[in-house]
């Protein structure tokens, strides 16, 4: 395990989805801790252009701003942190595969759940608070269209019919596939760093739309809580000036590259 010192200074780049998490975590860390965030919409756009936006918020952070880290509140993500390289400040990143994991505080504790309920549409405040549903889909995160939204397929079918007209949206459902079929219930963490009732009642809402069960049970900050408080074990991939981050097709799911040796990087 890495051991930090009592009191550090670091730098975290996030998704806003941890938003409520992440404020929490910073107020309660002993070391300092300057908090940015990325839109949700990120996640949306195809991997050079999320992979070139996160490099781009690590790029900007001023080497001589005595940071001993930055932290990254993101996962691998469709492989948005693969290729992703430290500069002159250390990365520091949790093992998962996407944000789902932070919010049940390990991987160990998401595998568990996820093999024995499969087709769980998974939610949390930050998920109902930033989602599209509730702000202006008409407004793309950085001005552009995701995946989704270039298929038609982020609209629901009510929206479809006013586009397409009732046809031409059961043809397209029909064609392309409705991504709600993929699920047969919907769970809402609770992070219990504030008041999740109206979340929790959109939630349900959600659920009842689309002939899901609801369900809703306690989350973990604990590995959120480790990445601030600088207990960085083996949920954690510390990438050192230079190096890269990888993706592994096994338990480890991101890892650290070192910096080919012509750079002179220094490994940590």
């Amino acid at each position: 395990m890495y051991n930090a010192r009592m009191c550090g200074k670091y730098k975290f780049i996030g998704c806003e989805i941890i938003y409520r998490e992440a404020c929490h975590l910073a107020a309660t860390s002993p070391h300092r801790v300057d908090l940015e965030f990325l839109l949700k919409g990120l996640h949306d756009l195809p991997r050079a252009d999320m992979q070139g936006r996160i490099q781009a918020a690590i790029d900007a952070v001023d080497p001589q701003g005595g940071y001993e880290a930055i932290l990254l509140g993101y996962a691998r993500c469709n492989d948005g942190l693969v290729g992703v390289r430290a500069r002159d400040i250390p990365l520091v990143i949790p093992r998962a595969h996407d944000c789902i994991t932070f919010l049940f505080g390990g991987r160990d504790a998401f595998d568990q759940y996820f093999n024995a309920n499969a087709g769980t549409f998974y939610t949390s405040t930050g998920w109902i608070e930033r989602d599209k549903f509730d702000t202006m889909p008409s407004l793309p995160a950085y001005g552009r269209r995701g995946v989704m939204a270039n298929l038609g397929l982020d609209l629901s079918y009510e929206e479809m019919v006013e586009k397409y007209g009732a046809e031409n949206a059961a043809f397209i459902l029909q064609s392309l596939g409705d991504w709600r079929k993929n699920y047969s219930r919907c769970l809402y963490l609770e992070m219990g760093v504030c008041d999740e009732a109206a979340c929790m009642q959109t939630a349900r809402r959600r659920a009842q739309d689309n002939n899901w069960a609801f369900s809703a049970q306690k989350g973990s900050l604990e590995l959120l809580r480790k990445l601030f408080a600088g207990q960085w074990d083996d949920d954690f991939v510390i990438v050192p000036p230079g190096g890269s981050i990888v993706a592994r097709n096994d338990k480890r799911i991101l890892d650290s590259e070192p910096p080919p040796a012509s750079e002179g990087g220094k490994m940590q």
